[in-house]
């Protein structure tokens, strides 16, 4: 039988994985049934490799990693251009002009705003804009998240304990429908890509959902983009607000032979368009993932 893999995505720490995987389950659940669908597998045919304390058990900085993130400080020079550039590509996908920003900076700091996007009170302006202008989001939110996806990019150890997790849920004793959220697209794609073939691993069918992998300063880091030779159909699926998925896995943004599938208007009704439960009460995202546990 088919298995279905969920690879959950960054801020779940201190919560019970049971209990996440089951809000999954019954979410996927809510979209197939507006199709006259069902799960057509029992729940023991579901892993939920779970690393939601990893990136917070090892860093010392944790509890206050937003705030380390928002006021500059011990951030070092590669993970600051890091920054810069997401949120670049973050505030001009949301509409946020130079006006916004500038308006948003503190008085002392406005000629360095002025100047763009090379020096920190750009970033913290920035901040302050998507927070007042994009609903749903927050300036911590969006540091933790960059921060957190570097990390993961840029640090083997941390990199390496995330993945031990999700490799072993990853087998070849049977073909798996591999769904990633969020960073956990990330990390999905990095193994399928990296160890899928080696590995022997069988995916009829791979769907990412909210992903951020089309991000320019997140394709650099994963270069050279594939479609990772292990996987049959990859389907992907944004809301266009989402902040953090902010464009196609397309021919512009992630080109791949053959090409990914995607579907860019969901219409994710949680506070921020990224949640994993908007995405899968998609009736098209649970019909694919519906589809690859039941294609010959």
């Amino acid at each position: 039988m088919t298995q279905l893999v969920f690879v959950h995505g960054r801020a779940q720490q201190d919560k019970d994985a049971d209990d996440l995987k089951q809000e999954w389950i019954a979410a996927l659940r809510r979209g197939l049934a507006k199709t006259g669908l069902r799960l057509p597998l029992p729940d023991d045919h579901i892993r939920f490799p779970f690393y939601g304390d990893t990136l917070r058990d090892l860093a010392t900085d944790r509890a206050d990693v937003a705030d380390v993130v928002v006021r500059g400080n011990g951030v070092g020079a590669e993970e600051a251009t890091f920054v810069r550039m997401v949120l670049q590509e973050v505030r001009k996908q949301a509409g946020i002009s130079d006006h916004q920003i500038l308006t948003e900076a503190d008085v002392a700091d406005r000629v360095a705003v002025e100047r763009g996007p090379q020096n920190w009170p750009w970033v913290l302006a920035v901040l302050r804009a998507l927070d007042k202008y994009v609903p749903g989001t927050s300036a911590p939110s969006i540091a933790t998240f960059t921060h957190d996806v570097y990390r993961y990019l840029r640090n083997i150890g941390i990199r390496d304990r995330i993945e031990s997790g999700v490799r072993a849920a990853f087998t070849p004793a049977e073909p798996m429908v591999v769904v990633g959220h969020s960073l956990g697209s990330i990390v999905s794609y990095n193994l399928l890509r990296r160890d899928g073939a080696r590995e022997g691993w069988t995916v009829p069918s791979f769907v990412t959902v909210g992903s951020p992998l089309a991000v320019t300063a997140i394709k650099r880091q994963l270069s050279p983009v594939q479609h990772p030779e292990c996987v049959g159909r990859w389907f992907n699926a944004f809301d266009p607000r989402d902040v953090v998925a902010l464009h196609p896995l397309d021919a512009a943004y992630f080109p791949t032979t053959p090409v990914v599938e995607n579907k860019t208007d969901v219409d994710n009704p949680t506070e921020n368009r990224h949640g994993i439960s908007g995405y899968l009460e998609d009736a098209d995202v649970a019909r694919r993932i519906h589809a690859g546990l039941t294609r010959p």
